[in-house]
């Protein structure tokens, strides 16, 4: 570390993250400011069916005014265990439900300026069932593929989702 912390101020606070404002002097006596998004994070699932095929959803993203296909997720309450955030959010968003569910690792979203890390889990052996959707995800859909067209989507644009892209990347590294 080549700096010093000479002030921080909070900013903003809001329901999903805060924003933080840091002045530091550098070891060379230059001064800089740092931005930092301050995130509890979150938690990733991969759902895989018997059959092989991932469970994905599509849903509304507000900052791109489209939809995206992605793996659910969803955001850690403090304190909150990413493994029961994961297994919340796979069965509120897909119906699904499990009691087989592994970390795969983790990934930070961008290391630039927000501290968010997400926990990806792979969840197996699925149980239909009913979905518990939050508000702003009434017109969420669920859609399953094969790994190998998921990859297509991944390598030709349709799905550009990063937290999609690591899962998918650590399911094919831990199934080597």
């Amino acid at each position: 570390m080549n700096h010093k912390v000479d002030k921080q101020e909070m900013i903003f606070r809001g329901r999903v993250f805060d924003i933080r404002v840091d002045d530091i002097t550098y070891d060379s006596g230059n001064k800089g400011i740092r931005e930092v998004i301050l995130h509890n994070g979150g938690a990733v699932v991969l759902p895989v069916k018997d059959d092989g095929k991932i469970v994905m959803v599509k849903q509304y993203r507000y900052p791109f005014d489209k939809f995206l296909l992605e793996l659910p997720a969803g955001k850690l309450e403090i304190n909150e265990d990413p493994q029961v955030c994961a297994t919340r959010e796979l069965t509120e968003e897909t119906g699904y439900t499990t009691q087989k569910v592994t970390k795969l690792g983790s990934i930070y979203t961008t290391p630039g300026f927000c501290n968010e890390e997400l926990h990806i889990y792979l969840a197996e052996d699925l149980t239909a069932g009913d979905h518990a959707r939050e508000e702003g995800e009434f017109d969420m859909e669920v859609f399953e593929y094969p790994l190998d067209e998921v990859e297509k989507m991944i390598l030709d644009g349709r799905i550009k989702d990063s937290k999609t892209i690591a899962g998918v990347a650590y399911y094919k590294m831990r199934k080597k």
